[in-house]
């Protein structure tokens, strides 16, 4: 089990260290836990004072809580200007997770002409194609596939049965979790009279630096330029990416939703689940999404954004949608009132 100092803590995630009880700067913390459930050896975190009730009664060895908080702390305290931050970086440094691979697996196959880095690691029946290069200690787990030039920045881990088609580009720092698939062909047809004609994906897909990728997301390739991802983007589960869509720089994407072709997203937006955007639009620095929107057009304003219905009970939903049937004869009786209001 992997342990800490809560002085060493501390000085990892920039919080200041006050003692309680019988704790001391070298009392050891080995995992962390929720305010009502942590115990002896665990650290929690309070970031919304609606928990405030649970901090009086929990038994956790430390708390990672604002200064405005301290006073309410009956545990040793780690105070932080950020106790959310401070939760992330603390579960960094408790951080169990394994490798995604160990080694070269002998199960794997790799091409003569691949480039591998010092400290690679490629997991049972990996398949690198030729002409692929991995920096430093990238890890490819079992089962995976990169395809041929692809290109794989340092410190780079790809869980198992992650597939990258040929010529895809991956900076360093990434994380891409299992069952993803990168480079697959964009939704390109032309229609001839009834009859679907394919046309080839002939660009690809440039990832930056940092980037993570959620499991069993899709991300297309370029039809003719590359599809973008910019340093820093977070990207959720089961995601769908189409040809040439550009996020920029630490844009956030949660699960399930999409993004059609050639769409364009600044810096710093945030799109949470079940949304979609449509193609051949763009979209300006820190707008943010909520659940369920769609979006139809292009936005140059920055600001949060919505259209999803929040659920109601079905009564009530059966009766708005009867409302909904008549809005267009309404319509025309409030016009036709107006009108003869204003003789």
């Amino acid at each position: 089990m992997q342990s800490i100092s809560l002085k060493s803590l501390a000085e990892k995630i920039g919080a200041t260290l006050h003692l309680s009880g019988d704790d001391n700067e070298d009392t050891q913390i080995n995992s962390l836990g929720t305010l009502a459930g942590a115990g002896i050896g665990q650290i929690s975190f309070l970031s919304n004072s609606k928990y405030r009730n649970q901090l009086a009664d929990t038994t956790a060895q430390a708390v990672i809580l604002h200064p405005d908080e301290l006073s309410h702390c009956p545990s040793t305290a780690l105070v932080h200007t950020n106790p959310y931050v401070g939760f992330a970086l603390a579960a960094q440094a408790l951080d169990t997770t394994p490798d995604a691979a160990s080694g070269i697996a002998a199960s794997a196959v790799i091409a003569e002409d691949a480039v591998l880095g010092t400290g690679v690691s490629i997991g049972p029946n990996a398949v690198i194609e030729s002409g692929v290069v991995l920096g430093d200690h990238v890890q490819v787990g079992a089962g995976c596939f990169i395809g041929k030039n692809c290109q794989i920045g340092s410190y780079t881990k790809l869980w198992a049965n992650v597939s990258l088609y040929h010529n895809t580009i991956m900076g360093e720092q990434c994380l891409v979790q299992s069952a993803t698939v990168i480079g697959s062909d964009g939704f390109g047809y032309a229609n001839d009279k009834g009859r679907w004609i394919k046309i080839p994906q002939l660009g690809k897909v440039v990832i930056g630096n940092r980037v993570e990728i959620g499991a069993s997301t899709t991300i297309d390739r370029g039809a003719l330029e590359d599809t973008i991802i910019a340093d820093g983007v977070i990207i959720d589960n089961q995601v769908q990416l189409a040809h040439n869509v550009h996020l920029g720089e630490n844009t956030a994407m949660a699960a399930c939703s999409v993004i059609a072709g050639s769409t364009k997203l600044g810096r710093n937006c945030s799109i949470a689940g079940l949304c979609g955007i449509n193609g051949h639009i763009d979209i300006c620095d820190n707008v943010h999404f909520t659940g369920m929107s769609m979006v139809t057009k292009s936005i140059s304003e920055a600001g949060v954004y919505s259209s999803g219905m929040p659920a109601v009970s079905n009564r009530e939903w059966r009766k708005n949608a009867v409302y909904l049937r008549q809005i267009s004869s309404i319509a025309d009786r409030v016009k036709a009132l107006e009108k003869q209001h204003s003789k």
